[in-house]
């Protein structure tokens, strides 16, 4: 097993794991697991009510990352102001993507997510998968936005939700 570089995460400070968000690392802390002593990053994800432990070599390999700077944060509300671009691909193929979207962490690619699931008062109704999509990147999003700027995350809903429905109009 070869040693990849230390990545440089500390206690109390928050990350974004790809596949659960935004969460905090708790703590370091050194685990035997099968008879080899692996040091691991300990996150707490409190909305989810689930800590998570990830050896601290394979953090970046998985995409482990810190949050968004203040621009892409920037770039990823004003991607939410582009028209929606819906594929003509089937429901199936589509849902598949946006959920690798969801899961890569990427705030822009959520953004995308978001913009092109977002439905206004006057459009059809989504249907369930859709709907459970659309709500799994808006939250990720707003959490996301929210740990950057103040940690509120009314707020990051509300300025969101500005933006979208700026948009409509």
């Amino acid at each position: 097993m070869k040693k990849a570089r230390k990545p440089e995460f500390h206690p109390d400070e928050y990350v974004v794991y790809p596949a659960h968000g935004v969460g905090r690392i708790v703590s370091i802390e050194k685990q035997e697991v099968a008879g080899i002593e692996l040091e691991m990053f300990v996150i707490s994800f409190e909305k989810d009510k689930m800590t998570l432990r990830v050896p601290t070599y394979k953090a970046t390999r998985i995409g482990m990352r810190s949050l968004s700077p203040p621009e892409v944060v920037s770039k990823a509300m004003d991607t939410l102001k582009g028209k929606a671009r819906v594929k003509r691909a089937m429901w199936s193929r589509r849902a598949q993507e946006y959920e690798q979207k969801i899961n890569s962490g990427d705030l822009i690619l959520i953004a995308e997510v978001v913009r092109d699931l977002h439905r206004n008062d006057e459009q059809r109704e989504q249907s369930y998968s859709e709907r459970q999509l659309y709500e799994a990147a808006l939250e990720r999003m707003t959490r996301e936005i929210a740990a950057v700027s103040d940690g509120d995350e009314v707020r990051a809903q509300r300025e969101v939700d500005d933006v979208l429905t700026s948009r409509a109009a």
